[in-house]
């Protein structure tokens, strides 16, 4: 059996990064009074890292058999949206950090590109041999 190709191996493990990081900090939260205050939005955060860190890992094992930009597209909007939407909320509430608010909708921007990227990927896209 041959290796995944690198693509696939890099949606994937950035996918189990993100998976990872989003079971740590939730672990954390039980013990940072910041994170605690800010609950609420801390499970909206916390609920999209986990989610779409399965959509990079889907992402990376659908480029195995199917050849399409739509996913690569799909892949980097996932990433994009983890950026710009969880992680500015991650500072917002551990150190007050509010200087990209603005950049929240374009994250949740990103995540639903994603997915309808994710689809067209699917449909369009090439079956590898």
């Amino acid at each position: 059996m041959s290796a995944l190709p690198v693509q696939a191996r890099v949606f994937i493990v950035l996918g189990a990064l993100s998976a990872a990081s989003s079971v740590a900090l939730s672990a954390a939260a039980a013990h940072l009074p910041a994170l605690q205050a800010g609950a609420s939005t801390l499970t909206t955060a916390l609920a999209q890292q986990q989610f779409h860190a399965l959509g990079l890992i889907l992402v990376g094992l659908l480029t195995v058999r199917v050849q399409s930009p739509w996913l690569t597209a799909s892949g980097g909007l996932m990433l994009a949206g983890t950026l710009l939407f969880c992680l500015n909320l991650y500072a917002r509430l551990i150190w007050g950090w509010d200087a990209a608010r603005a950049a929240v909708p374009w994250g949740g921007s990103a995540f639903i590109l994603s997915w309808l990227s994710l689809g067209l990927g699917v449909w369009l896209g090439n079956r590898r041999h």
